[in-house]
């Protein structure tokens, strides 16, 4: 499985409500991406690291997340 793989199953599983904020973030890894996916899972990271985050801005910043790896951006 590729790290881009790895990370899109994993906030799949997250957005499904298979898994927990914490389970989530602990997975993010960006090591082996390229620069612009590796960014796009830093600013999902840094989301969830903002104590105030709103679940509902983070699942919009996890699908921009996804669509970035998904079309390569």
């Amino acid at each position: 499985m590729t790290p881009e793989d790895h990370i899109v199953s994993l906030i799949s599983h997250w957005l499904a409500g298979h898994i927990g904020e914490a389970e989530l973030r602990a997975g993010l890894d960006a090591n082996g991406l390229g620069t612009a996916h590796a960014e796009a899972v830093a600013e999902l990271v840094e989301e969830l690291d903002r104590p105030e985050h709103r679940r509902g801005h983070l699942q919009m910043v996890a699908r921009e997340t996804l669509e970035a790896l998904a079309l390569g951006e």
